[in-house]
């Protein structure tokens, strides 16, 4: 995310120089805009809580798609994404993994931390 007080660079965009917001405060900040605007159509929170999960399904559809569109494994389409393609939608799986982890508690970090804490001791 960019400041809009930031000045542009050469050629005309913002240039991303802004601290960036706190990973934890970001991920809850939007966890509530979606529970905000979940619509009047709503699912109650169990089903809510499913279809968050099934979203990081759809998440890692597309970087499926990325990596058979940046290899042209599709014979009919050749090469449609770049690598940076990839990042970017490896970066949505993790944002809507973690996410969907907020919807599960609101103790995220310190379930992540946790659990970060013991895969990495894992691999010592």
């Amino acid at each position: 995310m960019t400041d809009p007080s930031d000045t542009d660079d050469v050629d005309g965009t913002a240039a991303a120089t802004a601290a960036p917001a706190d990973l934890w405060t970001t991920v809850d900040g939007l966890w509530q805009w979606l529970e905000t605007h979940r619509g009047p159509d709503s699912r109650g929170p169990a089903e809510a809580l499913l279809l968050r999960m099934l979203k990081l399904s759809e998440e890692v559809g597309e970087v499926a798609q990325a990596v058979i569109g940046a290899t042209g494994q599709n014979p009919r389409k050749g090469v449609t994404h770049t690598w940076q393609d990839v990042e970017s939608e490896l970066c949505d799986v993790v944002i809507t993994a973690l996410i969907a982890l907020r919807t599960l508690t609101p103790d995220t970090r310190e379930v992540f931390m946790t659990h970060l804490a013991r895969v990495a001791a894992r691999s010592a």
